[in-house]
């Protein structure tokens, strides 16, 4: 199995003295981040509907074995909700494209608002907006979704369903829908042994590729994590 892990962002000016150089500049971060991991979760295609011109840089300053994830717009997630959305979609698939080889999968992240009892036929028909050889998670909020037999939907078509792991919440269930998994582990601190169980739960699927986003810094009182439970799964991992 091949394992893809970052965390959610890289350009963090907190990180400085604690991953980053404390003289680094913004345009030399992307880079040093993608000498020691291998993939990352990028939010800024959340609110701003991405172009070539910004993406495409991007790819020439990471090694060729190394992914980028990208949230989709939230006028698809979360203004519309999937309604409508054909024209959005098409531009947003087709700007990814720019990324070549570098390209993982793209990230739809729902409200809890975003209900099965009225959803559900949006996504149906949103399901067949996804062009082949696309990878795509989905992140539901709400757990109607699951009582909604949505893996089954997922399934037919290749995509996974995002496995979210929070402070808050009890350690989900992985269900796996496709080839491939999709997890983000958002608790504020990891030591090794949950690591090593992240790690054996996550090699006891039948996937050929796993993508692993850590939560991207400590919040609340305490020093800031940064990078730190992402290194060290990498290197758990091997």
């Amino acid at each position: 199995m091949k394992l893809y892990v970052g965390t959610s962002g890289y350009a963090y000016q907190e990180w400085k003295g604690i991953f980053y150089p404390e003289k680094i500049s913004p345009k030399q971060m992307l880079h040093y981040y993608g000498e020691r991991l291998n993939a990352v979760e990028i939010n800024y295609t959340f609110h701003h509907m991405p172009t070539e011109r910004v993406l495409a840089p991007w790819a020439d300053q990471v090694p060729d074995d190394f992914a980028f994830a990208l949230k989709a717009p939230q006028v698809i997630t979360h203004l519309k909700q999937l309604h409508n959305v054909a024209e959005e979609a098409d531009y947003f698939f087709r700007t990814l494209k720019v990324l070549g080889n570098k390209l993982g999968p793209a990230l739809f992240q729902f409200p809890k608002s975003f209900h099965a009892r009225t959803k559900r036929p949006a996504l149906e028909e949103f399901l067949t907006l996804i062009p082949d050889g696309v990878h795509c998670a989905f992140d539901f909020r709400s757990p109607s979704w699951l009582e909604a037999g949505v893996a089954d939907l997922l399934r037919d078509k290749g995509c996974s369903l995002c496995l979210e792991e929070m402070d808050e919440a009890p350690t989900p269930e992985i269900v796996g829908t496709a080839s491939w998994g999709y997890l983000r582990l958002r608790r504020s601190r990891y030591g090794d042994a949950e690591l090593l169980h992240w790690l054996e739960r996550i090699r006891g699927q039948d996937w050929e590729t796993a993508f692993v986003f850590f939560k991207h810094e400590e919040e609340g009182p305490g020093p800031i994590v940064g990078p730190e439970p992402a290194l060290r799964f990498r290197a758990l991992a091997g």
